[in-house]
């Protein structure tokens, strides 16, 4: 009960000081636009520089919330928290109608996340936290007959999680995650003709409603080699919540008309996550995995509402192969060979279906795990170029460089003081 209580006023801290953070993500992609945004797969900043896997990975001193069974290999004296920032460059090239390519650069970030892990007896592991689902973040303009026009979005959906996982027998687990989502999306459609006459047409999509996740994994041990194998499950269902639009004209004058507003429930909706891992551990040295990802999307439901009317946004069936790698030459040895050396990469098809192209990306991993001397906190360090482009129309190709930092706290919290 003391463990539950004090988890319980950390989780109000975190979301007390975390939350207007997070509301603010560093997405900057003119795809954001569309359906939900860009969707995370709930990778710490460890796991994002080994290429996002971790749907087999389970460590006592790493909190993996890609797979709930993983919580069970928390240490019966260790309390885990971790929390992750990054800065993002984007370099963004696109063809026009004449042949020529007219280039841009950006730049965002923001924080990530923050989780916390801690035992519940030596059988059980609990952990709490707070992670992005998706995000949206653009801003272009164009010419139009007369004036200009523009297009803003910004604002993300987050998930504030609690989850639970258990030892049934030696080398199996199972856990599941329960969570919370909220947030708003908007988009913002600017119409400027002349110093007096403009107009707004503005979209929300306020999401409040509630996800399960659900996972398992089982290793075992032959020699100095060990095997994991994971699983996840999210159910599919239609997202709670409202969508709202807005039109607001000649600068604020009159008051913004409400055009329409409608339940989430039925209009909006996402498809079932299914992942599978597998991961391979050598003499607590090295550890490759390799993880995939499927999401059905195309039976998902996202009523888009334009000035032009309304009509059903196609999805496509997303599916993500990562592979990602990390190595200790010696935990026991010298500072550098202490450092965890981490690299991946990874292959995406989006979900986002636009003008009939599909939306992909592949990128390459890279990070060193920087152990604190004298404690077992470990500040993580993350590299990742991303190339992200439709197809077979190209549309607009982005160049991404990410860098992640997050640090890992590990801290024994649970360890019985001795009286002498």
């Amino acid at each position: 009960m003391k463990k539950l209580i004090c988890a319980a006023l950390t989780l109000a801290a975190i979301a007390a000081g975390v939350l207007p953070a997070m509301a603010q993500n560093g997405t900057i992609t003119p795809y954001s636009r569309f359906g939900y945004g860009i969707l995370s797969d709930h990778a710490t900043s460890a796991q994002r520089a080994m290429g996002g896997v971790g749907y087999a990975m389970n460590s006592g001193r790493q909190i993996n919330v890609m797979n709930p069974a993983s919580y069970a290999a928390t240490d019966s004296l260790t309390f885990l928290f971790d929390m992750g920032v990054d800065v993002t460059g984007l370099w963004t090239s696109e063809k026009q109608s004449d042949g020529s390519r007219v280039s841009a650069n950006d730049f965002g970030g923001g924080l990530d996340y923050a989780t916390m892990q801690f035992p519940l007896n030596k059988y059980l592991g609990m952990s709490i936290g707070v992670l992005p689902f998706s995000s949206v973040g653009y801003s272009f303009g164009s010419e139009i007959q007369n004036g200009v026009a523009s297009r803003e979005g910004s604002g993300s959906i987050n998930e504030l999680y609690a989850g639970i996982a258990g030892r049934i027998f030696p080398g199996f687990s199972v856990g599941a995650n329960v969570s919370y989502m909220f947030g708003t999306l908007l988009n913002n459609d600017y119409a400027v003709i002349s110093s007096t006459q403009n107009a707004l047409f503005q979209r929300q999509i306020e999401v409040r409603d509630f996800n399960l996740n659900f996972g398992v994994q089982y290793g075992r041990t032959f020699g100095v080699n060990r095997f994991t194998l994971g699983l996840v499950y999210s159910p599919a269902k239609t997202f709670l919540g409202h969508a709202r639009s807005y039109q607001i004209l000649n600068n604020n004058e009159t008051a913004p008309e409400l055009m329409e507003e409608m339940s989430l429930k039925g209009n909006y909706s996402r498809p079932e996550t299914w992942g599978a891992g597998i991961n391979w551990h050598w003499r607590n040295r090295l550890m490759v995995e390799a993880d995939f990802t499927y999401q059905p999307w195309s039976s998902a439901k996202f009523l888009n509402y334009t000035t032009e009317g309304s009509s059903m946004e196609q999805f496509a069936n997303r599916y993500r192969a990562g592979l990602g790698l990390e190595l200790q030459p010696n935990a026991r040895g010298n500072y550098a060979q202490r450092l965890r050396y981490r690299v991946g990469g990874y292959y995406n098809r989006d979900y986002l279906m636009i003008l009939g192209n599909n939306v992909r990306e592949h990128g390459i991993t890279l990070g060193v795990g920087f152990p604190v001397p004298t404690f077992k906190t470990i500040v993580n360090l993350g590299v990742e170029w991303k190339h992200r482009q439709a197809t077979p129309n190209p549309l607009i190709k982005e160049d991404y460089l990410n860098i992640t930092i997050g640090i890992n706290f590990n801290e024994s919290w649970f360890r019985q003081s001795k009286i002498y």
